[in-house]
């Protein structure tokens, strides 16, 4: 516990500085990897793991165990704090989400979010009373916690067909005032960003890796203070692989060898993280 409310307060800290970027491993392997380039945190990634496990994300196919299991793996594998892609709680009720708190920070996260996203495309998206009484026991639950848990909330609706940005803030806006200590819309395009950030007195998390050119310096200038990638850096890794098994299947050539990192090259990097 003493570990984990230090990485809780490192991790509180960042969001009291300059922009980060918060990358998001899916496996320990990768999060070795992040850790020893130098990221200062770390958070996992409900669409990485559903990948892995060779299901959908977004469908509510990937089980409270499972993605606890997964934040156990990536929180034991470095130093580093790790924030948990929560979904949207794993439950229909507040008391399900207040749970999911609270065994995400036992299984070593010192961070969380939960989205208002249902899960079903009949109804992609909480309605806001059900969704602010939702951050309220997720609040609950991580300010009764043994070490300062950071608690994000997310606004889902770019993501499911809703660009309605007046309600995306009119949510965060609600989030912010149950007690959420970092808000967060994924889906954004770059002016919609600043206008969150304006609109808001909490840290607001960005996500970037998708198809719109933004850097980090464009989200710092638009008031962001964290970056996540969600599922781009699994993306990158998957499409990597995908393209040289068609290559071999289609060509039997192997032209993409030699920008690949060398059997020696790999097994190295475990020399330098196993103990990061």
């Amino acid at each position: 516990m003493t570990d984990q409310r230090t990485r809780a307060e490192a991790f509180r800290a960042l969001h009291d500085g300059p922009t980060f970027v918060l990358p998001n491993p899916w496996d320990a392997g990768s999060a070795r990897v992040l850790a020893g380039l130098g990221f200062p945190a770390l958070a996992t990634t409900s669409g990485g793991l559903a990948f892995g496990l060779g299901r959908r994300d977004g469908a509510n196919l990937v089980s409270r165990d499972e993605t606890l299991a997964n934040i156990r793996t990536i929180a034991d594998a470095t130093h580093l704090p790790v924030a948990a892609d929560l979904e949207s709680g794993f439950g229909p009720d507040s008391a399900d989400v207040a749970e999911t708190i609270r065994l995400a920070a036992a299984a070593g996260a010192v961070g969380g979010s939960i989205e208002d996203a249902t899960g079903d495309p009949r109804r992609p998206i909480f309605d806001l009373p059900e969704a602010v009484e939702r951050v309220r026991a997720a609040v609950a639950a991580a300010r009764a916690l043994p070490f300062p848990f950071t608690f994000a909330a997310r606004a889902e609706n770019f993501l499911y067909g809703r660009p309605d940005l007046d309600d995306t803030i009119e949510r965060l806006r609600a989030y912010e005032a149950a007690g959420a200590d970092v808000l967060y819309a994924p889906g954004l395009p770059l002016d919609a960003v600043r206008r969150v950030c304006s609109s808001v007195g909490r840290p607001v998390n960005a996500l970037a890796g998708g198809s719109a050119p933004v850097t980090v310096a464009d989200l710092a200038a638009a008031g962001v203070r964290r970056v996540s990638l969600g599922s781009a850096l699994a993306r990158v890794a998957l499409s990597a692989m995908i393209d040289a098994a068609t290559e071999i299947h289609n060509s039997g050539t192997f032209s993409f060898a030699p920008g690949v990192r060398t059997y020696a090259q790999v097994n190295a990097l475990w020399e330098t993280t196993e103990n990061a």
